[in-house]
């Protein structure tokens, strides 16, 4: 019998394994527009890091990438929009639910969140500080991150509605879904506010510790 030999990944396949896990539901076609965002935003960044945010324009941003600045428009509304959108949702709602089956809500978080956190610092650490520091220190950027089209508390509230299995989210699950959202976006912020000094993985497994524990000793 000829042994098989190990089957070559495709020559375009990603070996950074966050970005796998980005395009492995996606179709040929939604794949090449998540590159062109990434595209636009990583040229966005490089700007805002070479002129500052405020001088940067959008014209100079579709230049870089080049594309044309209605072709920009088609992947962010706005500027402010290439900051505070990503494209993890997907991603966090899939590590979610695949926890196991009746475990507590914040046990889930706190293993999947962290789970990808630190795959985030060991790939995209450099995009993920830049994005979060950026929103500590633009006044726009930081009034709008709980006006983003990517709603922490709506991913949330997606999670624990499918786990529960019904349509509409009770009470208590918008509770939740805002006190989780709210706190991790917190450590986030507190995490680019050090400079990236202090261990984010700490800091996101301390947030969940002091959700679980209802604010004791607080």
């Amino acid at each position: 019998m000829t042994p098989q030999r190990p089957t070559a990944a495709p020559p375009d396949a990603p070996t950074n394994p966050v970005q796998a896990m980005l395009e492995a539901p996606l179709s040929l076609r939604e794949r090449k527009k998540l590159k062109t965002r990434q595209t636009i935003r990583r040229e966005a960044y490089r700007l805002f890091d070479e002129q500052g945010y405020e001088n940067t324009t959008v014209e100079q941003i579709a230049a870089a990438a080049e594309v044309s600045p209605s072709t920009f428009f088609r992947y962010f509304a706005t500027k402010e929009d290439l900051v505070l959108s990503d494209e993890y949702d997907p991603a966090v709602i899939t590590a979610l639910l695949a926890r196991p089956a009746g475990e507590p809500f914040l046990t889930s978080c706190r293993e999947a969140m962290g789970d990808l956190i630190r795959q985030l610092l060991r790939h995209e650490r450099e995009e993920l500080f830049t994005r979060m520091r950026l929103v500590t220190e633009v006044p726009a950027l930081r009034a709008g991150v709980y006006r983003s089209t990517n709603d922490p508390q709506q991913l949330f509230l997606t999670v624990l509605t499918r786990r529960a299995s019904v349509e509409e989210p009770t009470f208590e699950m918008r509770l939740t879904a805002a006190a989780v959202a709210a706190a991790t976006t917190e450590a986030l912020l507190r995490w680019a506010a050090s400079g990236g000094r202090e261990d984010i993985a700490d800091l996101v497994d301390r947030t969940f510790a002091v959700l679980g524990s209802g604010f004791a000793g607080v």
